[in-house]
């Protein structure tokens, strides 16, 4: 079987044509989620980075428009943010008016400097004029980037990463044009590969009206699932700058979850990230394009006896109902009568006296990928042995995390599934949102149906319900 690399994703942005990689200046702003995006339009291969703009009012359906900011050979533009400057602190738009402002970093190829740039729209992101006075901050380092800014006060702050010493740096702002190094951050946690992507996240505490600072890098080296990988960190954030409270934790712990941050200006906090990983991104099979984005999530804090736990919630499409079990015992593996490439299954698990139990997702001709769940061991693997075309053989194949509490008496009690499966891609959040794992897979696209199963005993489906 082979896949087929120009069948396009239904649920994940792609671009219409080249590379893409991090995601860029997400804003909300008049009505639309703005996705800009890492990319090389002219290539399958990463290259001189320009913004690729994307628009959405829901997340799920994107329109392209054309490139935001474009670089050159000599000026290749990375990653960045965008804020709606509502006050014109920069002072960038005429007569009152407010512009969107965008800060990314500038690599300059014939001395290898990255610094921080400043560019501004007035027509709602659709065309820029970038800052005559750029760069707005220049520290004379090769390791230097990826700036996300947000409000705080009346002012701005800015995170961003001196990449090689594991480090995120605080800068404030009046005016988002002169910065003021506040405070550093780290190095803590994982540190194995270079920081990239950094962002400050006010995220509320489910049950509560309290709220923590939550602070996500992306790792280029030593993910839970090999090679990229995402921490966050819970903590504070006061005028002496940013300070951990908890250890380190991987927002993902799957091999395909990458720079994501959170959508300015946005009613809650919502993420979104780049759906690959360095080690393998530029092997992806690809036609006309290749990379894709992540599902956006929302983000709560949930409060655990090991402290604040980050939970993730997929903005999915709800589609149609095509089947729903409630009230089965399940002793083996009972396929369900779906033939589909992009799926929703929501489900409620009792592991009973089963072994393992899970679901297998896009199930073909001697392919399949399986989510499984092991009670005894407080394990779920995401296996994708045989999930396909292979472009990872030096990662492991299975990707394994420990098992969110059950919320029963001593533990046990029913899992809670959710897995959205789409044509290259498998998220699965298990635990109402607590622990989430996402893999590239690359089946046939013949290779459409689903089984849900139990092994070694009898589990309990309280509930299922697949959605297309």
């Amino acid at each position: 079987m082979t896949f087929d690399p120009a069948v396009r994703p239904r649920d994940h942005f792609t671009p219409q044509r080249g590379w893409l990689n991090d995601p860029n200046g997400l804003v909300v702003h008049d009505g639309e989620h703005h996705l800009f995006f890492q990319h090389h339009p002219h290539s399958l291969e990463p290259g001189p980075m320009s913004w690729g703009h994307a628009v959405s009012t829901d997340l799920l359906t994107w329109t392209e428009l054309p490139t935001a900011l474009v670089g050159s050979d000599s000026e290749h533009i990375w990653s960045g943010s965008v804020v709606h400057d509502t006050a014109n602190t920069s002072g960038l738009a005429p007569d009152g008016r407010a512009p969107l402002v965008a800060l990314y970093t500038r690599f300059d190829p014939a001395t290898g400097i990255q610094s921080q740039c400043a560019a501004h729209s007035l027509d709602r992101g659709r065309t820029w004029e970038t800052y005559a006075g750029n760069p707005v901050l220049d520290i004379g380092s090769t390791a230097f980037r990826d700036p996300k800014v947000f409000r705080e006060g009346d002012g701005w702050a800015m995170v961003l990463v001196l990449a090689e010493d594991r480090t995120v740096e605080l800068y404030r702002s009046t005016d988002l044009l002169t910065w003021e190094h506040a405070s550093s951050f780290g190095p803590e946690g994982f540190t194995d590969g270079v920081w990239e992507c950094p962002d400050l996240v006010v995220v509320p505490v489910e049950g509560t009206s309290e709220t923590a600072a939550v602070l996500l890098v992306s790792v280029q080296a030593g993910g839970p699932g090999g090679g990229s990988g995402m921490q966050y960190f819970v903590g504070e954030l006061d005028e002496r700058g940013f300070r951990s409270t908890q250890a380190a934790r991987w927002v993902d712990h799957g091999a395909d979850f990458y720079a994501a941050i959170s959508y300015a200006d946005g009613p809650e906090p919502v993420v979104q990230a780049w759906m690959s990983n360095w080690q393998y991104a530029d092997r992806v099979p690809a036609t006309d394009f290749r990379g894709s984005m992540s599902l956006a999530r929302r983000l709560s804090l949930r409060r655990r006896d090991e402290g604040l736990v980050l939970v993730q919630r997929p903005v999915a499409r709800a589609g149609e109902l095509v089947v729903e079990l409630t009230g089965q015992n399940l002793t083996d593996t009972l396929p369900l009568p779906v033939e589909a490439t992009s799926y929703r299954v929501v489900a409620e698990i009792e592991p009973g006296t089963a072994d393992r139990l899970g679901l297998q997702v896009r199930v073909g001709e001697g392919e399949h990928t399986t989510i499984r769940i092991d009670p005894a061991a407080g394990t779920v693997a995401l296996d994708r042995t045989r999930s396909g075309v292979e472009v990872h053989p030096e990662f492991p194949a299975v990707h394994t995390a420990p098992l969110p509490p059950r919320g029963g008496p001593g533990g046990g009690g029913p899992v809670r599934l959710e897995v959205v499966v789409d044509v290259a891609s498998v998220e699965v959040f298990v635990g109402d949102g607590e622990l989430a794992m996402t893999d590239q897979v690359f089946p046939d696209p013949t290779s459409s149906g689903l089984t849900v199963f139990a092994e070694g005993g009898t589990a309990h489906v309280l509930h299922l319900a697949v959605h297309v």
